[in-house]
């Protein structure tokens, strides 16, 4: 069976007052359960709260907008209360609680990429809420919760029962929330926007790669991630990971062409994407973009801590590294059309600027 490799948007699982939840399902996008990979958004209006919650996956966010608070409780530490805003990136491992508040005009949005191989469902993130009507603790009796808490009967009652919201709720205007603290985002949060660039090619694109070095927490969550951005017109190269891993990848800003290349030199996606789409590259599948006039942006997850990228195009392409002999036996072409290949882009790597 063809995988379909179509670009897709998400749909809102559930919200409220405050904000909505949204996610992409392996229904409608097959590639999220053959690659074991979950992908969802959270958008909160002002005073809206997503409450303390764990998931059954290793998630990277990024903020896609807006500013708030988050809260982060790794096991068996102190709570960080940390300062977001638009760009920055998230590292959320296996067992950490987490929640997210808003208290600007502005929606606060975040992204969630991330992988399910030890999920309960394959494709997709389970959330396990602390408090409101889906909260763990509705579940367990009076008894339980009583002696797990050491409280009586109507404390008990009046803790699992007051909050009646369900995942994302409104905090009155006046409610003061924890201040987040500057040295608690050491370790924990880069900016995507604001770190130094790993590749910067004048008009024609720039990444960020997140990883061990620059984020710690990317080593726990097993998986890197990058933004990138290119200009108007400009191309990404062709090009696949050599580890193995997956791309999944969630449209920014702007716009653009791409195209995705497989087995047999076969052409496995042609389309036009736009902001808020997302889709997903096999293993060692290639795919290049082009941006249309106002340019591209996106935010990646590759399935591997560290990952390794070969380009077939370029200063860094392997076709620089082949030897003449080896390449004009393999394209069957005489000496002058190989060197007349060799000759172009040889100070391009990566993103090529349009031509004048």
């Amino acid at each position: 069976m063809e995988l379909d490799l179509t670009p897709k948007l998400p749909k809102q699982v559930y919200g409220g007052d405050g904000g909505s939840y949204f996610a992409w399902c392996p229904e409608e996008l097959p590639m999220l359960k053959e690659g074991n990979i979950g992908a969802a958004k959270l958008a909160l209006e002002q005073y809206g709260f997503a409450v303390p919650r764990y998931s059954d996956s290793p998630k990277v966010a990024y903020v896609l907008q807006g500013s708030g608070t988050a809260g982060i409780v790794l096991p068996e530490k102190e709570e960080k209360v940390i300062a977001i805003k638009k760009g920055d990136s998230i590292a959320i491992p296996f067992g950490v609680v987490t929640w997210w508040f808003n208290s600007e005009e502005t929606d606060l949005e975040i992204l969630f990429l991330g992988e399910t191989h030890k999920a309960h469902k394959a494709g997709q993130f389970t959330d396990f809420y602390l408090t409101g009507s889906n909260g763990i603790f509705t579940g367990f009796s009076t008894e339980f919760v009583g002696r797990a808490w050491d409280l009586d009967e109507t404390t008990v009652k009046t803790l699992v029962g007051s909050q009646t919201g369900k995942g994302i709720v409104k905090l009155d205007e006046g409610f003061k929330m924890p201040q987040p603290k500057v040295e608690d985002r050491e370790g924990f949060v880069i900016n995507c926007l604001e770190a130094p660039l790993d590749v910067d090619i004048k008009d024609g694109g720039r990444v960020v790669v997140l990883n061990t070095k620059n984020l710690p927490l990317v080593g726990e969550v097993g998986f890197g991630a990058d933004l990138v951005q290119i200009d108007g017109h400009s191309m990404c190269s062709p090009g696949f990971s050599c580890d193995s891993a997956l791309q999944v990848t969630y449209i920014v800003g702007g716009s653009g062409r791409v195209q995705v290349v497989g087995a047999d030199g076969k052409r496995v996606l042609e389309t036009h994407i736009t902001a808020g789409s997302l889709f997903i590259v096999p293993r060692f599948f290639v795919v290049s973009k082009i941006a249309d006039p106002e340019g591209m942006s996106w935010f990646s997850i590759v399935t591997t801590p560290d990952p390794i990228f070969t380009h077939l195009a370029g200063r860094t392409s392997v076709w620089k590294a082949l030897s003449p002999e080896v390449l004009q036996a393999a394209f069957k072409v005489d000496p002058e059309v190989e060197q007349s290949f060799r000759s172009k882009r040889t100070s391009d790597a990566i993103f090529f600027p349009p031509s004048n």
